[in-house]
């Protein structure tokens, strides 16, 4: 019954993953036609490269950054949208509505508003005397520049899961909380944090894939620049396997890369089970 989505599903993941590591043990010669067995040559070589340490550390940061934020605020979000008061569906469509927008649109929106000279926002510090920001220029900021790009868009999709959890606990809970003397913070710290804790490890794990694989934001606004203060692991692979044709290198990045990502679920993974045996 379930092998054709079993075939599916391993044509998809599987035959692709072999392929790319197929793909790392070679070195490629696009003039010759020729490829050239190197073994673990090409990682090597990665491994030893600055500028991929500097991509994994800038990836590194970017999810430490964008899942840690998103995560708060989106929790945040829907604590505030769990009281009734009018207009909450009309709010609750407004705050969702930059996660339905094109990465490449919202990418083109705020790479405007970061512009140096016309930006709106360096349009505003300068007005009440502040100086300009090189927001995607400047080499210290500009990671932190499309952290808030990715919290901008993509915490809706965080409060529209946590606002759904969140109903699932019974108001019971909160009132008892609080006639026991329980402040706001205290209620949320005691009975809303630790009911949601699977919730929250299963949001935590879909951000965490999900911006580690950053490429999009970074091709729109930075181009990996300044220098390669922006550049991430998936640029890596893109600009080695599309720029320069280095097919093994792109591979072996795509191998380590995909190797991180499973150790990051089997930490995960066992813990949501725990919580949902």
């Amino acid at each position: 019954m379930v092998a054709p989505t079993v075939g599916v599903v391993a044509f998809l993941t599987v035959y692709p993953f072999v392929t790319v590591f197929s793909n790392s043990l070679f070195e490629y010669d696009y003039i010759a036609g020729t490829r050239t067995f190197v073994a673990l040559d090409n990682y090597r070589s990665i491994v030893s490269d600055p500028q991929f340490v500097r991509s994994v550390v800038n990836t590194t940061l970017f999810v430490a950054l964008s899942t840690s934020s998103q995560t708060i605020a989106g929790l945040v979000l829907a604590l505030l949208y769990y009281e009734r008061f009018r207009g909450r569906r009309i709010a609750t469509t407004i705050t969702a509505f930059p996660m339905m927008l094109s990465t490449m649109v919202v990418s083109a929106a705020w790479r405007t508003l970061f512009h140096f000279d016309i930006g709106p926002l360096n349009v505003i510090l300068q007005r009440i005397g502040l100086g300009r920001v090189g927001w995607l220029i400047n080499p210290d900021i500009a990671l932190l520049s499309i952290v808030v790009v990715d919290l901008w868009q993509w915490t809706p999709f965080v409060f529209i899961m946590l606002q759904a959890a969140l109903r699932t606990i019974p108001r019971e809970y909160l009132e008892a909380a609080r006639i026991d003397g329980n402040g706001t913070i205290g209620v949320v710290s005691r009975i809303v944090v630790p009911l949601l804790g699977p919730h929250l490890l299963t949001v935590a794990l879909l951000r965490t894939i999900d911006t580690f694989r950053l490429f999009a934001k970074v091709y729109a606004l930075t181009g990996g620049g300044p220098g390669n203060a922006t550049e991430t692991i998936s640029y890596y692979i893109y600009r080695e396997a599309y720029r320069y044709f280095n097919l093994g290198r792109a591979g072996a990045a795509s191998v380590l890369a995909f190797g991180v990502i499973a150790l990051v679920a089997a930490v995960y993974i066992p813990r949501l089970l725990k919580e949902h045996p």
